[in-house]
């Protein structure tokens, strides 16, 4: 065994894994909900940047729908970006000889 090689190999993905990282903090997915009166831009990362609701909704007898709009929409921006994390990562460990079930990071 090539002790050296491997540590190198290991630096490498290292490195790669954190440019992955940072790449997924500059990716921004959108959520929508209500048809898309309600608008939901998070980054790939989780970090929520910016919320659009439609001027229609402000009134004060649909604030818990407004909330619930909120909160769909949130959970839509969620998912797009564990999609965007997911395919980020399986293309970086394409070609690895991962177990079955092990993801990276770990």
């Amino acid at each position: 065994m090539d002790i050296m090689g491997m540590m190198k190999k290991a630096q490498a993905m290292q490195a790669k894994l954190q440019e992955a990282q940072d790449e997924l903090g500059r990716v921004e997915v959108q959520g929508a909900s209500g048809g898309g009166m309600v608008n939901v831009t998070m980054t790939a990362k989780g970090d929520l940047k910016g919320i659009s609701i439609d001027p229609s909704l402000l009134t004060p007898s649909d604030k818990e729908m407004v909330e619930d709009l909120i909160i769909a929409a949130f959970a839509d921006a969620k998912a797009k970006a564990e999609r965007a994390a997911a395919e980020k990562m399986q293309a970086l460990t394409a070609g690895l000889p991962l177990p079955p079930g092990m993801k990276l990071p770990f």
